[in-house]
This record gives C-alpha cells, structure tokens and sequence, in this order.
C-alpha cells in the first residue's frame, strides 16, 4: 500500500462553481517533493491540511474534519473504463491518490500512517456537488457518482508532518465496528434509514453525520 501522488489545487477563476466568488481549488495537480500536512483548523475557517493547497469555500469544504482527501487509484480506473477517458491522478479534486488500498471500504475512525511522520484518521465519505460535476464535464455526474457508492475518503490529522508521493501507507487502527465510508456514505445520500448503525463509530465520525444520525435516531428511533 502507497501514496501515489499528493495533489494540490490552486484557486481558479471558472463559470461552473456556486462559489460567490466564483473560485475553486478542485483542479488538483501531483507535485514533487515533500508537503507538510497538518490541522488547518475548524470548519469555516481552516482550509486544507496540506500546505499550499487551496480550499475557495470553507463553509462547505475544509477544516479539520475534512482536511484531506483521499481517492484509490483503482476507483479511478474504473471510472476510466466506464468513461473512455483518462483520468489524471487528482483528477476528483483528491489530495492522496493511493494504490492498493480500499479507500471506500476503510472504516470511520481507521487511522493510516503514511511516510514516517503523518497519520491520519478517516471521518466521513465526500459528497459529490456541482462543482465536481463542472470539473469533470460529465452530465448527470452527480448522480453517477452518488449511485457508484464509492466517494473516497475524508481524513482528520492526528499527528502532522511531511508527505511525498512514494510513502508507504500502513493501516495503524482499524476500529472493531462495521461502519465503512462506503455505508456512511449511502446512509446520508440514498439510504437514510441506515444512519442509526453510524452511531457505532461514535466521535470519530464527522460531528456533522454524527449530528444527522442523532437527530435521525431521536425522530424515528433506532
């Protein structure tokens, strides 16, 4: 298991994001080098965990639940297929592109140890928007996306340091509950009666999924 690439986005001015200020950071690029990763800080106002990486719309994206994001390349390539088309590592605005493990099928609270510094604990899956979709330039993407199930992985830091492309990944913490990205990620979009087995994962999930999962569970039970 490794790191294949880390990719950072610079803002950019494009006509398809419902940023106010028509920016985004999605066009993610493989750089050289090392980058250091750390907590950017609460939602709405941290940014990116990794340095030099731009977040344009910190009430949505950013912050330490969502400091990093993470894509298997083999998802990558199975969209490639189903596409006919190339897909650049960083190609779904990811900051990890990971070869040989299975990024949607990882557990909330899993922690990953990357290089000899960093580790990392995954939160929650990525909820495809309409910025995704204009990056990409494929009609009903959104959709496409959500029905695949396999969004990838948004990680909190636990210890900082410095990352490169070529960093062995070892997998340091594996919860002893079910709840994987790809199950959270169907209870929230498809599958809402299956948010009270989130509650497993406890804190480790993302405060705003485990807030949906409560309020569901208050409403309707368990």
């Amino acid at each position: 298991m490794k790191l294949l690439s880390v990719n950072l986005g610079r803002a950019k001015a494009v006509p398809y994001t419902d940023n106010p200020e028509g920016v985004t950071g999605i066009d993610k690029q493989p750089v050289d080098g090392s980058v250091r990763v750390s907590a950017p800080g609460p939602k709405g106002i941290g940014g990116s965990g990794l340095a030099g990486d731009a977040v344009c719309k910190l009430e949505h994206h950013g912050g330490d639940d969502q400091a990093v994001y993470a894509m298997a390349r083999e998802d990558l390539d199975e969209w490639e297929r189903e596409l006919g088309r190339t897909l650049a590592d960083g190609a779904f605005g990811e900051n990890l592109t990971t070869q040989g493990l299975d990024v949607s099928g990882a557990r909330i609270g899993e922690r990953w140890r990357i290089g000899p510094e960093v580790v990392l604990e995954i939160t929650s899956g990525r909820i495809p928007c309409r910025t995704f979709q204009g990056h990409l330039e494929e009609k009903g993407w959104v959709k496409r996306f959500t029905q695949r199930g396999a969004p990838g992985a948004y990680l909190r830091v636990i210890e900082p340091g410095a990352i490169r492309a070529g960093d062995a990944v070892e997998i340091v913490h594996r919860p002893d509950h079910d709840v994987t990205v790809a199950l959270q990620f169907r209870a929230v979009t498809t599958e809402r009666p299956l948010l009270p087995r989130l509650l497993a994962a406890g804190e480790a999930l993302h405060p705003e999924v485990l807030r949906t999962a409560r309020e569901y569970v208050e409403k309707y039970g368990a």
